[in-house]
């Protein structure tokens, strides 16, 4: 059986004193997206088809800007 080696060897915590670095992606790929928001796959596709939500290519990949998902659920929002 093959062992994933990132989840059978976790980091240690850092040291009190080391800084630990966190960074919020600029975009995401469609499944992040789904679980983020929990608007469905199907879904955001129709939403990137209408331009509500901008997105970036890499190849075949694509990319939806997190800001415009922030954007988008924002709008939903009841008044």
């Amino acid at each position: 059986m093959h062992k994933n080696f990132q989840n059978s060897h976790p980091e240690p915590a850092p040291a009190s004193s080391e800084k630990v670095l966190y960074y919020e992606p600029i975009t995401v790929r469609i499944p992040i997206a789904v679980a983020m928001t929990g608007i469905s796959r199907s879904r955001l596709y129709e939403l990137i088809k209408s331009g509500e939500l901008e997105i970036a290519k890499d190849g075949a990949t694509t990319l939806i800007l997190v800001s415009s998902l922030r954007a988008a659920i924002e709008r939903r929002r009841p008044a």
